[in-house]
């Protein structure tokens, strides 16, 4: 059986994921539908994030649909974010990854040290 035949959307499935996977474009989508419409330097301020990297995830997630982006002409230029449609329907999945890492933040620092721990014996 061809690779294709085994799963033809592998491909397509792997390029959301990606994208709507990646920590920087979950952060942003939870600020926007926590706060909503956020300008580029609340938004910055909210994530701790570079400018160039929050540039990069905004140009990508609007370009998927996820955020959408309002340009108002004023001096200075004034530039909004917010959660599309798209976007929005994909706030609640986000949130319960937010939650779940919260709630399990004890658990994987255990589970860190441990590995670590063993880890350290081995190499010695």
């Amino acid at each position: 059986m061809s690779q294709a035949n085994q799963c033809p959307d592998c491909g397509r499935i792997n390029e959301v994921l990606a994208r709507v996977g990646d920590r920087w474009s979950v952060l942003i989508v939870i600020s926007l539908s926590r706060y909503g419409t956020l300008r580029f330097n609340e938004l910055k301020r909210h994530l701790g994030i570079s400018q160039r990297m929050l540039s990069l995830s905004l140009r990508s997630l609007e370009r998927d649909g996820l955020v959408n982006r309002t340009y108002h002409p004023t001096i200075p230029p004034k530039v909004e974010y917010s959660l599309t449609p798209l976007g929005q329907s994909f706030r609640k999945p986000v949130e319960v990854m937010g939650l779940w890492a919260l709630e399990n933040l004890g658990a994987i620092d255990q589970a860190r040290s441990a590995f670590d721990a063993q880890a350290a014996v081995e190499d010695a």
